[in-house]
């Protein structure tokens, strides 16, 4: 593990999820780090990177990284954790929770242009699905290549548009 300075410049061109994270050693972070780490190729494919963000310091994150799984660490992680021991992001995105120091569980999907297209914020107790994040960079996606509303379900290889969908097709 290295430690290095990020922007979000450093993520022009590509979609980028960002995961707020509460703090680090605790019971279900980890459990979704890893998942979203072990998954980066598939996020990648679509042109997109992640970041995790907590409010814990740059060497709480080390020593977290350089502790192997079996002993409460994440041991090797495919995405970077990014320190704001400042509070800085986590206030300028919404999701400190102000009363502990730490970062509210959020999901913010950025795209290409570093245009926001998606949010979910819940409380330090609910989860976020690695399934769920790749269905929103995935439709993030089609709506920027097809210029249209996407349709839920499977994304299909055309456009659709609402006078081609027959789902309000009373035969």
């Amino acid at each position: 593990m290295k430690m290095q300075e990020l922007s979000s410049r450093s993520f022009v061109g590509k979609y980028l999820a960002l995961l707020f994270y509460p703090c680090n050693f605790s019971f279900a972070c980890p459990t979704e780090l890893i998942q979203f780490s072990d998954r980066i190729a598939e996020f990648r494919a679509l042109g997109a990177e992640v970041v995790a963000i907590s409010t814990d310091s740059k060497y709480s994150h080390f020593t977290w990284v350089t502790t192997p799984r079996k002993q409460g660490g994440l041991g090797e992680m495919k995405i970077p954790l990014l320190s704001d021991k400042s509070h800085r992001i986590t206030k300028s995105y919404g999701v400190l929770n102000e009363s502990q120091g730490i970062a509210y569980r959020a999901l913010f999907v950025i795209d290409r242009q570093q245009v926001i297209r998606h949010v979910t914020i819940s409380d330090e107790d609910i989860t976020r699905s690695v399934d769920e994040a790749l269905r929103v960079v995935k439709t993030c996606c089609f709506v920027d290549k097809h210029g249209n509303v996407c349709p839920y379900g499977p994304l299909q290889a055309k456009s659709v548009s609402r006078e081609e969908s027959d789902y309000f097709s009373t035969t």
